[in-house]
């Protein structure tokens, strides 16, 4: 399939963002927990370094984007700028970069929210213990 330059940029932002959620679902979020605890805890105590290492992937979103960015170009035979294997090598290493930057981003996003909703809740806090005083 050969698309033009403006649709391989395209899909180039569409794709990354499928990446970019399995990257981070697997090494963040609660529903991996146990087995991402699994793998750090293996990442550390195995004797041999490819052990180790393999362990680790699963533990950082920056690593394991690139296993799932593979899958992706695999499945999709995507590539970009080139019809050959370099189009792939580039498309490789855009779609990490960019799945990268979708998951910073949202990192970024969700530590704003969270920061949010800790200052709510001590003003609520405070404002509780206003009105407590006031009824004393």
């Amino acid at each position: 399939m050969s698309l033009t330059l403006q649709y391989q940029i395209i899909y180039l932002f569409i794709m990354a963002l499928p990446i970019a959620c399995i990257a981070w679902t697997i090494t963040h979020e609660e529903v991996f927990r146990e087995p991402r605890e699994f793998c750090e805890k293996k990442s550390k105590e195995c004797k041999n370094l490819l052990q180790r290492k393999c362990f680790y992937l699963f533990t950082c979103e920056y690593c394991f984007s690139h296993y799932i960015t593979l899958f992706f170009l695999i499945i999709t035979g995507y590539h970009l700028l080139y019809n050959n294997w370099r189009g792939y090598i580039i498309a490789f290493f855009a779609l990490v970069w960019i799945a990268n930057i979708y998951m910073s981003l949202f990192g970024f996003i969700r530590v704003g929210m969270k920061k949010e909703r800790i200052e709510a809740k001590i003003k609520e806090v405070e404002l509780q213990e206003c009105e407590e005083d006031k009824g004393k």
